[in-house]
């Protein structure tokens, strides 16, 4: 199967998935993983989601803030509890035991920055939410800048699509090998940030 067909193939079941009545659900459940360890940001869901459901546009923008902070929650917890045995492994495997390093030095400082910056952009997130436990950056600091960040984040993508929903829609249709590659890269290029940072 070509790159094309294969990029089509997902777009068309994500599609498909996002208009069924337990889609929500599917949503919460990556939005919470991946804040904490799961890969795939829950962006890939809320976009056919949105395109599908226009009218629930901040509904579907609301669950994924909400289930992304609860998640954060959760890695913040592996921080604190599991640091030895969940968290240094994770950050091991994903090969960012040194730069974890250097991030514990600005935590205390610019902890609520930190925070805010990984949740809006491609920066894996679930680091940021482990390293906040770690360091026992103060849980307030931690809420409020995950909620404003996940929140400024998934509710632009909403409004946008609400607002250019069938121009958007028609614009992905035509250009998706061309963003799926460049979500590829994005996501590689927040990985490799850290890895050089």
């Amino acid at each position: 199967m070509s790159f094309k067909n294969f990029t089509r193939k997902i777009y068309d079941t994500t599609l498909d998935l996002a208009s069924r009545k337990n889609a929500i659900w599917w949503l919460f459940a990556i939005s919470f993983i991946e804040s904490s360890f799961f890969p795939i940001p829950p962006d890939i869901m809320i976009i056919p989601m949105v395109l599908a459901m226009p009218k629930n546009a901040y509904r579907i923008a609301g669950v994924a803030t909400l289930a992304s902070v609860l998640g954060g929650y959760l890695g913040y917890s592996i921080g604190i509890f599991g640091y030895e045995v969940i968290a240094k492994p994770l950050l091991e495997f994903y090969g960012y035991m040194a730069q974890f390093t250097k991030f514990e030095n600005y935590y205390q400082e610019y902890g609520a920055w930190i925070v805010f910056g990984a949740g809006i952009t491609p920066f894996p997130y679930k680091i940021i939410t482990i390293a906040s436990g770690v360091v026992h950056l103060n849980l307030a600091v931690f809420t409020v800048a995950s909620i404003l960040a996940r929140g400024l984040r998934f509710y632009i993508i909403a409004v946008l699509l609400k607002h250019f929903g069938e121009p958007m829609k028609v614009f992905i249709e035509k250009n998706l090998n061309l963003l799926s590659i460049l979500f590829l890269l994005l996501l590689i290029g927040g990985f490799a940030v850290i890895k050089f940072l």
